[in-house]
């Protein structure tokens, strides 16, 4: 595989790819995602599937299921259920903003993500921003040229190393305009940074968003590394294998604190309970909301109170 790849947007896109393609009633239909993968990546990955099939599955019977099957179900209770439901959610609430009149959208983290060259009536309405390394970024446009795909005028690449670039600089260097009502998608990203990096990155947001402005993003909650929950184990120990180990996770009450801290709101918050009934029952899909995972809506409100918390809690830092 590339390795100017990750592997977990490899992973991601070969869920949203194969479950487009394989399910009755897709959650989420990715259409495109397969035409960024390699045939290569794509079958590499499905071999990988099997060959661990037992990892996922201990009871699973091979010998008398078609590849095809076992693959399915590895896919749709193990690979898939993030990457469908939380993309399900976000672009379903950006259409809304954009109807509420929501300008631009940032998509942090991008990675292999396609929503700028599925959704073109959307991408009218909004400017798109694609922010990620700049070598995620180089391959992926490498991609984009071999699937003989157009770049949208609308979509702008922001390549950030978060380690030594500025992140408002880049953006707004990019065309991006901060006085505009803007939607940010932060997703599987979360889980791979440490608190102190989060922080930063919500403090950066603040000053990119105006008053009403919306950023969506998931995360694990406090009791995801204590999880006896399979999937939940096997995850951990996939990311720390794959050389991107997990790092946080929050509680109700840490990730409010940090949110007001930076200016936000939570506006809607979303267990897997919520998750299920809200986005999978409705598709009659065979999964199940990946356990110990919430989606926070949050909205930017420009109020002294939230600047105030902000300074107390820098200076407190410093001491």
């Amino acid at each position: 595989m590339n390795r100017e790849t990750s592997i977990t947007s490899l992973m991601s896109s070969f869920g949203r790819a194969f479950h487009s393609e394989n399910e009755e009633h897709p959650i989420f239909v990715d259409y495109l995602a397969k035409e960024l993968m390699t045939t290569e990546e794509y079958d590499t990955v499905q071999a990988y599937i099997l060959d661990g099939a037992r990892f996922f599955e201990p009871e699973i019977n091979t010998q008398d299921q078609k590849p095809i099957e076992i693959i399915k179900k590895i896919v749709n209770k193990h690979i898939a259920p993030s990457p469908l439901c939380r993309a399900c959610y976000t672009e379903k609430t950006l259409k809304e903003a954009v109807i509420a009149g929501t300008k631009q959208y940032v998509i942090l983290g991008a990675g292999l993500d396609t929503f700028a060259f599925r959704e073109p009536e959307l991408l009218s309405k909004c400017k798109v921003f694609e922010v990620d390394k700049p070598l995620m970024q180089s391959d992926k446009l490498k991609r984009i040229t071999r699937a003989g795909w157009s770049i949208p005028s609308n979509l702008s690449f922001v390549p950030v190393d978060f380690t030594n670039d500025n992140l408002l600089e880049c953006m707004l260097a990019s065309g991006f305009d901060k006085s505009s009502k803007s939607f940010f998608s932060w997703l599987g990203v979360t889980y791979y940074l440490s608190a102190e990096t989060i922080d930063a990155m919500l403090a950066t947001l603040s000053k990119l968003c105006v008053q009403q402005s919306m950023l969506v993003f998931d995360y694990p909650d406090e009791h995801f590394f204590a999880s006896d929950e399979k999937r939940v184990r096997n995850t951990i120990m996939m990311a720390k294998a794959g050389g991107e180990p997990m790092l946080s996770s929050f509680s109700h009450e840490k990730l409010e604190k940090l949110l007001n801290k930076n200016g936000f709101t939570i506006y809607k918050l979303m267990t897997p309970e919520d998750i299920q009934r809200e986005i999978i029952d409705g598709y009659s899909a065979n999964i199940k909301a990946f356990e110990n995972v919430n989606y926070c809506l949050a909205v930017r409100k420009d109020n002294p109170e939230a600047i105030k918390n902000r300074k107390i809690c820098d200076e407190h830092a410093k001491v």
